[in-house]
């Protein structure tokens, strides 16, 4: 599992690299395979999300609470769902948006 610099995870974030067959004779010899996930920079996951296995989440992204992420994320998006899909793209109206929130905020 690789997880970026300036990642926030919610409550009850569960990340999965984990994977069981689907055959039940090889599932029940205790066969397991693990495959890797990837979190990007800056990202973003709100509380009881849940990650599976080979997922790469990119950069810039925010994932919203209650998702099963199932597929791969692109950077600079907002996802959320079950199954997880992207929304919309996070954009330079979002950026100024929060920019002045801070400043307000910062005048307090």
């Amino acid at each position: 599992m690789t997880i970026g610099d300036h990642v926030f995870f919610g409550p009850r974030v569960g990340v999965y690299t984990a994977g069981h067959p689907i055959d039940a004779e090889v599932r029940n010899a205790n066969l397991e395979y693990g495959k890797p996930i990837s979190i990007g920079n800056s990202v973003w996951i709100g509380a009881d999300t849940v990650i599976n296995p080979g997922v790469t989440i990119g950069n810039n992204v925010v994932i919203g609470s209650g998702s099963v992420v199932t597929k791969d994320i692109p950077d600079n998006v907002i996802a959320a769902g079950n199954p997880c899909r992207v929304l919309r793209a996070i954009t330079l109206e979002d950026k100024e948006y929060w920019e002045e929130k801070r400043r307000e905020y910062m005048e307090n």
